[in-house]
C-alpha cells in the first residue's frame, strides 16, 4: 500500500518553504533585503536558531545571500535569465529590439487577459493604483515615466498569476531598465508622445478593471504597435540627423 508514516515538519523546512513561497509568487523580489533575524523570527513564530537553519539552507540553495553589515537579501541572480555575453550581443544588434517588442507583445497580451479573467481584487487594486500615479498632473521626469510605465506592466504580469511569466517578464523589464534594448525614457521626452501613451494606458487598465480580456489584450497590441513605430520613427529621425550633420560639415569645408 503506498502509505507512509506521517511526520512531524521541522520548523526550519517550514520557514523555507514559506520563503520559496514568497519568491516564487515574486513577492520577495531579487535584491530585496529581509527584515532582521529578530523581527523576522517574530513574524514567522519560531527560534533564531530555526531561522538561522532555514537562512543557510535556502543561501546554500542560491535563493538569498548575505551582506557584511547590512543583512541577507533575495539573491539578484534571481533577476537574470540571460548570460552577460548574450545581454551584450542584445545590445549590439537592433534585430533584436524589434523581437523582443514583438515577444513582448505576444506576452503581454497575453498576461493582461489572464489578469482581467484571473486577477483578485486586490491586484487589480494595484493596478489602478500604478496607473493612477501615471494619470496625476505632477510633473515628472522622463526617467520617472519610464520607472512608472514599467510598474504598470510588472503590476498586470504579477496579475496573471503565471510564476513562469512573471520571472521571465521581470528579468526582460530589467534589460529595458538597464537600456538593453532601448532607452525608455526617449519615449517619453516628448509631450505628444507622452499623451498618447497615457491614453495607451488607459485602455488597458480600463478594459482590466471591467474584466474584459479580449479588450485588454486589444489595448496593449496597440500600445506595444505605438512603442515600435516611435522607435522606427527615431532611429529614421536619428540617421537623418546624421546625414545632415555630414552635409554640412561638406559644405563648411568647401565654401
Amino acid at each position: 500500500m503506498p502509505f507512509q508514516k506521517v511526520q512531524t515538519e521541522k520548523l526550519s523546512t517550514a520557514v523555507v518553504r514559506q520563503i520559496e513561497e514568497l519568491i516564487l509568487r515574486g513577492i520577495l523580489r531579487p535584491g530585496e533585503r529581509l527584515p532582521s533575524e529578530r523581527e523576522l523570527s517574530e513574524r514567522l513564530g519560531v527560534s533564531r536558531p530555526s531561522l538561522r537553519d532555514a537562512v543557510a539552507e535556502l543561501q546554500g540553495k542560491g535563493l538569498l545571500c548575505s551582506r557584511a553589515g547590512s543583512g541577507i537579501f533575495v539573491a539578484e541572480v534571481l533577476g537574470s535569465a540571460f548570460s552577460p555575453a548574450l545581454v551584450d550581443l542584445f545590445a549590439r544588434h537592433d534585430e533584436a529590439v524589434f523581437d523582443y517588442l514583438s515577444f513582448r507583445r505576444d506576452i503581454e497580451a497575453l498576461a493582461a487577459e489572464r489578469a482581467a479573467r484571473l486577477g483578485t481584487e486586490s491586484d487589480l487594486a494595484v493596478i489602478q493604483t500604478v496607473f493612477d500615479r501615471m494619470a496625476s498632473p505632477k510633473r515628472r521626469s522622463a526617467q520617472d515615466d519610464a520607472e512608472l510605465d514599467a510598474q504598470f506592466h510588472n503590476a498586470i504580469m504579477d496579475a496573471s498569476h503565471n510564476v513562469v511569466m512573471l520571472h521571465m517578464m521581470r528579468s526582460m523589464f530589467e534589460l529595458l531598465r538597464n537600456g538593453v534594448f532601448y532607452n525608455r525614457q526617449v519615449i517619453f521626452e516628448q509631450r505628444t508622445s507622452r499623451d498618447a501613451l497615457l491614453d495607451q494606458h488607459r485602455a488597458i487598465n480600463d478594459a482590466i478593471q471591467a474584466r474584459d480580456p479580449s479588450a485588454a489584450r486589444t489595448a496593449v497590441v496597440a500600445h506595444l504597435d505605438y512603442v515600435e513605430q516611435a522607435l522606427h520613427d527615431q532611429r529614421r529621425a536619428d540617421r537623418n540627423a546624421r546625414i545632415a550633420q555630414q552635409r554640412l560639415q561638406h559644405e563648411a569645408g568647401t565654401a
